[in-house]
């Protein structure tokens, strides 16, 4: 039995990637298998489509996909059989892009009545993406925080989570002026351009960063932590941060300032 998917046959553009078909997905042990009713398209998928981040063993051929949302088909050793036609939320890293897609049992979440396919790819991920980050930074009420890259769901998240938890300032990047009103509606008090200027009345520094950019400009927005402030990355769709982000910590050593990385990979599926 075949299936439709996507297939990166190049990385770069696009324009690389092609519908093909290919043999639906079997089920190994502890796996699922699902036919999906929502694709995620997120900013993990492009950064592995341009074969930016190569080095962690993505090859052309592969089926990107990180996220999806359907009806579980089937399901192989080791799983409940009482899986078989539930309705899920599954983070597959890559495979997503097609009418099927395999997941880890562990990496699967039953939908309620309540949430639709759609919303649940929406928010699957980046909601817990968001929150976690926000954790990982030690972000209290009362301290300002800047979101570099806010126009996606990620973003968007955390702009909610910050206002709704308290913060004194809520700074975006975005490089759309209507994407930053929209962000102003959901909380954001200060919108700033993509190399994080601009914004009146914008805080000079912040308590908390929450990075979803990287790239060469990094080390940039590192100099606009305050004293104690945080710098959290959680995504890097621009590329890998420069190897000198250290090399700015220490030369404001006395700024007691602090970098970090976050990935689901590393909260515990209860």
């Amino acid at each position: 039995m075949t299936m439709r998917a996507v297939r990166v046959e190049r990385f770069g553009d696009p324009g690389g990637m092609v519908v093909t078909e290919v043999d639906v997905p079997t089920p190994g042990p502890d796996q699922v298998v699902i036919a999906t009713d929502a694709i995620g398209v997120g900013g993990v998928d492009a950064v592995i489509r341009r074969g930016t981040i190569q080095g962690m063993g993505f090859e052309p051929g592969l089926i990107p996909g990180s996220e999806v949302a359907g009806t579980v088909t089937a399901v192989g050793a080791g799983v409940d059989a009482s899986w078989v036609g539930r309705r899920v939320w599954a983070f597959t890293l890559l495979g997503g892009y097609a009418e099927h897609a395999l997941a880890r049992a562990e990496h699967v979440s039953p939908l309620p009545e309540n949430i639709t396919p759609v919303d649940a790819v929406t928010i699957g991920s980046s909601g817990p993406v968001a929150h976690f980050a926000l954790a990982h930074a030690h972000f209290a009420p009362g301290e300002s925080v800047l979101v570099r890259g806010a126009a996606g769901s990620i973003g968007i998240a955390a702009v909610e989570i910050a206002a709704a938890r308290g913060a004194s300032a809520v700074a975006v990047t975005t490089s759309s002026p209507e994407r930053g009103e929209r962000l102003r509606g959901l909380g954001a008090t200060h919108v700033l351009d993509r190399s994080g200027h601009g914004g009146q009345d914008a805080p000079a520094a912040y308590d908390v960063i929450v990075d979803i950019v990287g790239g060469p400009a990094t080390p940039d927005f590192v100099d606009r932590l305050a004293p104690n402030g945080r710098f959290v990355v959680v995504g890097a769709v621009a590329g890998m941060p420069p190897t000198d982000v250290s090399a700015r910590l220490i030369g404001a050593f006395q700024q007691s300032r602090s970098f970090a990385t976050f990935s689901l990979d590393t909260i515990p599926v209860p």
